[in-house]
């Protein structure tokens, strides 16, 4: 068994392509009408046949309080691996990206928590081997 696609609640589905895409570098992988929003993923590009990511349209009456909970909690939605958090860090904060927690090392591991412009927050992480 393995994760096929997971999802992101987004609370504009063209906003959340064009950071998706062009500012993290994912890749679209389906971009499907459904009803008044689409079934849009996304894909890393060094691995366009692995999880999608689904930014699902926020419109359901439990997201928003679901979501801003997590906000206000500083809780991540979703957590992304990078070969290195402080040349992310840089890249995207040269972007205009605003972060909630610059990187952040704990052992083994180093993490930023960034702002999706969605309604989001979303980590980096790297593990050393």
């Amino acid at each position: 068994m393995r994760i096929h696609i997971t999802s992101v609640f987004v609370d504009d589905q063209d906003r959340a392509m064009r950071f998706y895409t062009e500012v993290l570098g994912f890749v679209k992988k389906h971009d499907v009408p459904v009803g008044a929003d689409r079934w849009l993923t996304v894909v890393s590009p060094e691995d366009p046949d692995g999880t999608e990511l689904l930014l699902e349209p926020s419109g359901h009456p439990a997201v928003q309080p679901y979501k801003t909970a997590l906000v206000e909690d500083g809780i991540p939605a979703a957590s992304f691996a990078v070969d290195d958090v402080q040349t992310e860090f840089d890249r995207l904060r040269g972007l205009g990206v605003r972060f909630t927690q610059e990187p952040l090392e704990m052992g083994s591991i180093t993490t930023a928590v960034l702002d999706d412009t969605c309604g989001n927050l979303i980590q980096l992480v790297h593990t050393k081997a």
